[in-house]
């Protein structure tokens, strides 16, 4: 997959699973790339996970299969990133 539909899937993906999750997640439309980016290679590899058992890095391509896998990565992108964040005081 070129550069040009990373980015676009990326800028998809994080502001499709930014508006899905409750909350407040700051960042501008770079870190909104970046989730999405980081939510295709979640998705991506836990589906051939689930697909074939084998766990391997993988991303979907540009579709709406895998904008679908892709925002629910970048989902749980965001949860991981929430339960790291949080401080227990």
């Amino acid at each position: 997959m070129n550069i040009i539909a990373w980015i676009i899937l990326g800028l998809l993906a994080g502001a499709i699973a930014k508006a899905i999750v409750p909350g407040y997640q700051g960042g501008n439309w770079l870190a909104t790339m970046v989730l999405g980016i980081v939510g295709a290679f979640i998705g991506g590899t836990l589906h051939v996970f689930i697909k074939t058992g084998s766990l391997q890095l993988a991303a979907p391509g540009l579709s709406i299969i895998g904008v679908f896998i892709a925002v629910l990565g970048a989902i749980i992108a965001i949860y991981l990133y929430g339960a790291m964040s949080r401080r227990n005081v």
